[in-house]
């Protein structure tokens, strides 16, 4: 049947992008405007203009460049650096010696930070200690000493762009980790839907082989006998299962990428049901249906999962408690739940019997009956005692919005 993909994108680190291209924008016009204030200063004011227009046309024509991750490439930053440092070692040609003693700014001014906050963003702390090194050095050499508020600017961006950049390898380890634990919860939710449907089909044809070919005897017997070798493998395939491993994007500027399958359903209406109708099939000699007599309505998706717990129910029942058992089904139409209820007059479940049919992968309970119902956000309880029969209590909320979406599924959007 085919399967519509769901893929959710997450990437902590997208905004950062965001927010360096509007940095360099507006540190581009604050560089100008400082020099267009002091212009009458400059001893090469000639000089400062030709660097601004090389400066202005970078900015505007790499924006590209600075939107994501991928388009962010080594090449670029090495030369957007390299921009960056030239304005930096120019200043001292174009400005006034006395400006530059008395801690006047740098061509590039604090543009220079938002190419240092590129390779932060980019590369990670070690990449951000890098560049602001260089920085520092140029800065250096452009006041011809260390003085105290060079020494002062270099330490504040080398520590906050070390500081960007250690928060952006813990947010890509984040991404990485929760599209991890999102994939796994989505492969379980979709292997324990598979293995409530093997159960109710193939797993029960198996184990009916088996039972009639020992009683046959014969050629039957052999046949029953290969039946229960495949009923085993099968439910230890079904009890362990198989976890994809954890895809990485496809592309890296868009965030970690999930992908989850989500089986179509035959209907797609989110249109309430009346329960009543799937439960009467059920009905017959030895199984008795009471049920109200108005409508009992759920979701399409909850009244078909509530109706295939009760089949589990009635299954274990003729296969545990034999052929011939009588069951009762009643179904309660309270207020804000709907409680659906299957008693036998069988022997009983002796004590531990369940934990110890689930360590052999007998899952009926546990994924047939348990499953479904946590699954839409109810319960099932058993409640056996040894020569007065079982019961089976299944609670439903009647609040489910999409029916068609389990509750787990849903909240990964």
């Amino acid at each position: 049947m085919p399967g519509r993909e769901k893929v959710m994108r997450m990437s902590v680190e997208q905004p950062l992008w965001r927010a360096l291209t509007g940095y360099r924008v507006l540190a581009l016009v604050y560089a100008v405007g400082l020099f267009a204030t002091a212009y009458e200063k400059f001893t090469r004011p000639w000089l400062a203009v030709a660097y601004f227009a090389v400066l202005a046309v970078w900015t505007l024509a790499t924006l590209p460049k600075v939107a994501n991750a991928a388009a962010c490439t080594k090449r670029f930053l090495t030369a957007d650096l390299t921009i960056a440092l030239a304005g930096i070692l120019l200043t001292p040609l174009a400005d006034a010696h006395e400006r530059v003693q008395a801690g006047g700014p740098t061509l590039p001014s604090i543009w220079t930070a938002g190419s240092v906050l590129a390779f932060a963003v980019k590369g990670g702390w070690r990449w951000a200690a890098l560049a602001s090194t260089l920085v520092a050095a140029a800065n250096l050499v452009e006041r011809g000493s260390p003085a105290r508020d060079t020494v002062h600017n270099v330490i504040l961006v080398w520590v906050a762009s070390i500081a960007i950049g250690y928060v952006v390898e813990v947010a890509r380890a984040s991404e990485r980790t929760l599209a991890r634990a999102l994939e796994i919860e989505a492969a379980t939710r979709e292997r324990e839907r598979l293995a409530r449907d093997i159960h109710d089909s193939v797993l029960q044809v198996l184990a009916m082989v088996q039972r009639r070919g020992a009683v046959i005897g014969g050629e039957a017997a052999e046949l029953g006998r290969l039946a229960g070798e495949q009923e085993v493998a099968l439910r230890t395939l079904v009890a362990g299962g198989l976890l994809p491993v954890s895809r990485v994007s496809e592309d890296a500027a868009e965030g970690a990428v999930v992908r989850v399958v989500d089986q179509d359903h035959e209907d797609t209406g989110n249109e309430p049901v009346d329960l009543r109708t799937l439960l009467a099939p059920y009905a017959g000699a030895l199984v008795s249906l009471a049920e109200p007599g108005a409508p009992v309505r759920l979701a399409p998706a909850a009244a078909r999962e509530v109706a295939a717990a009760v089949g589990a129910a009635l299954d274990n029942v003729r296969r545990h408690a034999g052929e011939q058992a009588r069951a009762w089904i009643l179904v309660e139409d309270e207020p804000d739940e709907v409680i659906v209820t299957v008693r036998d007059d069988g022997p009983g479940i002796p004590e531990g019997r369940l934990a110890q049919a689930e360590g052999e992968g007998r899952l009926g309970v546990a994924l047939s009956i348990r499953g479904r119902l946590r699954d839409l956000g109810g319960s099932a309880e058993l409640i056996s005692v040894p020569g007065q029969g079982t019961e089976v209590e299944l609670k439903v909320p009647k609040d489910i919005k999409d029916a068609n979406e389990p509750r787990g599924k849903a909240e990964q959007r």
